[in-house]
């Protein structure tokens, strides 16, 4: 896998309280983004503890030949240990009382990847033939998408979009949903945060990453879409194209 990250503050927060992490492990790549909540330094500490955690534990977890069922399982068990770690982390503090994060999370097999979602921030698939969200957000408007009450494209507009139903942190157990993703030669998987899909669209995701320039430069080209909407969220995104 080749790997291209991204992390901006935006144009209106005063901290950056995302966070992601790349790290080589035993054949695989592993990839996770956080976005962090609960004011002053609670979401940047949330969400560094969240992938630090979630990558250390997978990395004990891991074997070499674990079929895509296995990684599932294993990322789970990673969730799990990310969430104890920043609950533990705000129980010693009043001031972090109320701190999560969520996480979205890749990990590379010879077929493709396989993604874990605990929120709102997403992966990508993208493709010559388009691009396919693979996870489902843990958030109000999802669930009112889900209803029929508004669109897709109404609840990017929402004013109770930031509303999200799990996260690490304020849930004692935070359940993750998993995917399997398979992927072919060539194609990418694009985990981000709210902030860049608040800013950025699909169609506008697929066309930096398969029709603009070099994929080297399409974070940033996204980045700079997301600062001409105003940015008003941190906005962080990795993108894994498969050799």
């Amino acid at each position: 896998m080749q790997v291209w990250g991204v992390t901006d503050i935006g144009l209106v927060r005063k901290e950056n309280q995302d966070a992601y992490l790349v790290r080589e492990s035993g054949g695989h790549t592993i990839c996770v983004v956080c976005d962090g909540m609960g004011g002053a330094a609670g979401g940047r500490l949330a969400s560094q503890i969240a992938t630090e955690t979630f990558v250390d534990e997978l990395e004990r977890l891991l074997a070499p030949g674990m079929e895509p069922e296995q990684l599932l399982s294993v990322s789970a068990r990673a969730v799990f240990a990310a969430n104890q770690a920043v609950r533990e982390a705000a129980a010693e503090s009043e001031a972090y009382q109320n701190m999560g994060t969520t996480l979205v999370a890749a990990v590379s097999y010879a077929g493709g990847t396989v993604v874990t979602n605990v929120g709102d921030s997403r992966a990508y698939h993208v493709t010559r033939e388009g691009i396919t969200r693979v996870t489902k957000d843990h958030s109000l408007v999802e669930r009112m998408v889900d209803r029929g009450d508004i669109t897709a494209e109404e609840a990017r507009r929402h004013p109770s979009r930031n509303l999200i139903t799990r996260a690490l942190g304020p849930d004692a157990d935070a359940q993750c949903d998993g995917y399997i993703c398979p992927m072919e030669s060539g194609e990418y998987l694009l985990l981000c945060t709210d902030g860049l899909v608040n800013t950025v669209t699909d169609q506008e995701m697929l066309f930096e990453v398969i029709h603009g320039a070099e994929p080297d430069t399409s974070l940033d080209r996204m980045l700079e879409i997301a600062k001409k909407q105003g940015a008003p969220d941190n906005v962080t995104a990795v993108l894994m194209r498969k050799l």
